[in-house]
């Protein structure tokens, strides 16, 4: 899964939307699910960057309940997201992620980036839903299975596009299979990975220093009394 990513470079995005004034925004390194998070999305008036919830509520739903991630592989099935695969995507920029491995009751908290620490994008799917006079425009994530590095931490990934996908991603009118076959796992030697604080965990916390490596605390041995 993804539930947590940062975006410490965020006129970077500039890039991807040339076109485009960058609003104001700043440095951020712990976005957690129902925040807001920037997003590129593809309109009939052109590219647009915009702001989303993050936690895709479908437009039918009765309840303002978010989903943050979608499976890869039940894109195409699941009714959450099968409107908003086919017609609705966007990009989520993003500079790493977090992901945590489980040991014994702990949950270390890593780090993932690029190795040349770029911005990416993760695939994303959005959707509008309104309900009692409030609208509501939302996101999520899609993950894949994870490639060598993440597998030993977790057993999900974010799916990270690759640059020349970006605009067939956002584009309407590519086809289904060709939407597919971007959902892979990202190369792992292109990336790379540390253990960072556990301060991490508490969404308050969001400045550079949840980013910094840490020692992987030791393992406790069993007592034998």
């Amino acid at each position: 899964m993804c539930g947590r990513f940062t975006l410490r470079h965020p006129k970077r995005v500039r890039l991807w939307a040339p076109t485009v004034d960058l609003f104001e925004t700043t440095p951020r390194f712990n976005i957690a699910p129902s925040q807001k998070v920037l997003a590129v999305t593809e309109t009939e008036a052109g590219r647009e960057l915009t702001t989303l919830d993050w936690g895709l509520i479908p437009s039918w739903s009765k309840e303002p309940a978010g989903i943050i991630n979608a499976r890869a592989e039940t894109l195409e099935d699941r009714h959450s997201f099968a409107e908003s695969f086919l017609r609705r995507r966007c990009l989520i920029p993003a500079d790493g992620f977090y992901e945590w491995k489980k040991r014994g009751k702990e949950r270390l908290p890593y780090y993932f980036q690029l190795k040349d620490e770029e911005v990416f994008a993760f695939a994303g799917i959005w959707d509008t839903w309104r309900g009692s006079g409030v609208k509501v425009t939302s996101c999520a994530i899609v993950t894949t299975t994870p490639n060598e590095l993440l597998s030993s931490i977790h057993d999900r990934m974010p799916v990270m596009l690759q640059p020349e996908s970006h605009d067939a991603w956002l584009d309407s009118r590519t086809p289904v299979e060709e939407l597919k076959r971007m959902l892979n796992p990202y190369p792992a030697e292109e990336m790379k990975s540390c253990p960072v604080s556990p301060d991490v965990n508490q969404p308050a916390n969001d400045d550079e220093h949840l980013v910094e490596p840490v020692e992987e605390p030791p393992e406790l041995q069993p007592s034998l009394f």
